[in-house]
């Protein structure tokens, strides 16, 4: 997966893959990480939706609130994948209305904003729904301690969409939670420099007045041009 995914020819060597997928999606029904696998390889290889829904099904199956597949399946439903921004957002919001308090599936409405927010493509999403998301990760993060590792990533993307917002006294209490824990997502798929990315935000949020992020050009539509892929 890893070595195709970054290939031209992606769709036609995963489509060649496609066996051991599935035989390892397949094998241990109380398993859900090859179906993890098998969501993002149906992203990847353009499998169609009744593909899609066939896995997300067995999935749920097997572990209904597994992190790992809702952020493959949210991924697949991307308007920059197969789907749309408001079939992402609405994905998201079920998810985590169905999720536990304390689930990392309560940030699947964030990831959504994000995407929504480096895309650049489709109909505008609602500046509520975005709030909505960012103030549902806003909840998640506060159940977890400052400088927590299992939080980190949550924890960072969520100060990215609240800087985004414009929500700079939530962004700041982010970063102070954040601690010593840069992570490589989201800021690894917006600049080839990670933590010189982060530590520019993080620079912009501490200071006075508050400014835009740097490095995060416009695109023609008033919106942040997309990264190459995420």
């Amino acid at each position: 997966m890893a070595r195709a995914w970054g290939s031209p020819a992606r769709a036609e060597l995963l489509r060649e893959v496609s066996p051991l997928i599935t035989a390892a999606a397949q094998g241990d029904h109380r398993d859900p990480v090859p179906c993890r696998i098998a969501l993002d390889h149906a992203r990847g290889s353009n499998a169609g939706p009744a593909y899609f829904e066939e896995l997300w099904a067995a999935a749920v199956r097997r572990a209904p609130h597994h992190y790992g597949c809702h952020v493959a399946a949210e991924r697949y439903l991307a308007e920059s994948w197969h789907g749309s921004h408001r079939e992402c957002f609405d994905f998201a919001d079920r998810a985590a209305q169905d999720a536990p308090a304390g689930s990392l599936v309560q940030a699947l409405p964030v990831r959504a904003a994000f995407s929504y927010l480096t895309d650049g493509c489709g109909p505008e999403v609602p500046r509520e729904r975005l709030d909505g998301a960012a103030d549902r990760a806003i909840v998640l993060s506060a159940r977890f301690p400052g400088s927590d590792p299992w939080t980190a990533e949550i924890r960072n993307l969520l100060t990215y969409v609240l800087v985004r917002l414009g929500r700079r006294a939530d962004a700041l209490a982010q970063l102070r939670l954040v601690g010593p824990y840069a992570t490589s997502f989201p800021w690894g798929r917006l600049s080839d420099d990670p933590l010189g990315h982060f530590l520019a935000v993080r620079e912009s949020v501490c200071a006075e007045p508050f400014g835009e992020p740097p490095g995060l050009p416009r695109n023609g539509h008033g919106e942040r041009a997309r990264p190459a892929d995420h």
